[in-house]
């Protein structure tokens, strides 16, 4: 496994692939590397002759009170998994890198940015948008995978791509758990003994919100209250969002029907979570 750093480097190995015609695919990730992630390593694998696992702890999508400093970055651990899963290249830029001196440009897109994380964390998605363009440009790959657990990143991701003619197959993976259900997340480390045991609620109120619609429920606003019931039933947790949304444009549903996703995001102590189920509704 190669581990590049400059750009001028990746440009270089990637020139030299497309010349033989292979098929390069691209896993883009913040490092702290889990089993979610190995998923989607893996389903890449086999799908592309030559995989690149991008490593960025992204400057761009973090807020100015958020856990940037503080974000985990075990990078021998996650050279390792990616030794292990068969990367070929381990693409590990520097922010300053990316964003040199006079860097200025922000791509942005604002209808499916405007809500839910976006207006919690309203720089988030035009770094997200920005630096994925970037790796997209400098990789060039033919199909991208990300994880459905980051749902609205995955929606905009797959809106960017489509909107700039960029050319990349993104394909989404299912959410990968841990066995109570937490979906797996590089932020979970942050979770005290006591707040994990706690944060499987953030499921049980998005299985809560599915079996409402399963039952029959149509109104959005009922699904709703039912999943945020059972998050407010344990006094440490607050509510962010609780959303029951079209799964293309992540509006609001006032009533549902067909295929649907609920979005959630709550918060133990200092640790902030996030999940999403898509359900259909019959």
């Amino acid at each position: 496994m190669k581990i590049i750093r400059s750009l001028q480097a990746l440009t270089t190995w990637r020139n030299r692939w497309q010349r033989e015609g292979v098929t390069i695919g691209c896993v883009p990730t913040m490092g702290a590397l889990h089993d979610g992630h190995r998923t989607l390593i893996r389903a890449a694998r086999v799908q592309c002759d030559a995989l690149v696992v991008s490593i960025l702890v992204n400057p761009t999508q973090f807020g100015p009170t958020e856990d940037l400093a503080k974000y985990p970055r075990p990078i021998a651990k996650d050279r390792a998994l990616c030794r292990e899963e068969g990367v070929d290249v381990c693409f590990e830029p520097t922010a300053t890198s990316m964003y040199p001196g006079g860097f200025q440009t922000v791509v942005s897109v604002p209808a499916l940015a405007r809500r839910w994380e976006g207006h919690v964390r309203p720089h988030h998605f035009a770094g997200v948008a920005t630096v994925v363009t970037k790796l997209f440009s400098l990789i060039r790959p033919h199909r991208a995978w990300f994880g459905q657990k980051d749902f609205q990143q995955a929606a905009l991701v797959q809106r960017l791509v489509k909107d700039l003619n960029l050319g990349v197959d993104i394909i989404v993976r299912t959410t990968v758990r841990e066995a109570d259900g937490l979906a797996m997340s590089s932020r979970n480390v942050y979770l005290s003994a006591e707040d994990r045991a706690t944060a499987t609620i953030l499921y049980a109120g998005l299985q809560a919100g599915a079996a409402a619609i399963r039952q029959g429920t149509r109104d959005g606003k009922a699904i709703q209250e039912r999943m945020t019931a059972v998050i407010l039933s344990h006094p440490s947790a607050s509510v962010d969002y609780l959303a029951v949304c079209d799964p293309v444009s992540l509006e609001p549903l006032v009533r549902v029907a067909g295929r649907i996703v609920l979005l959630g995001a709550i918060r133990l102590g200092r640790v902030r979570l996030i999940d999403n189920l898509i359900v259909q509704a019959r």
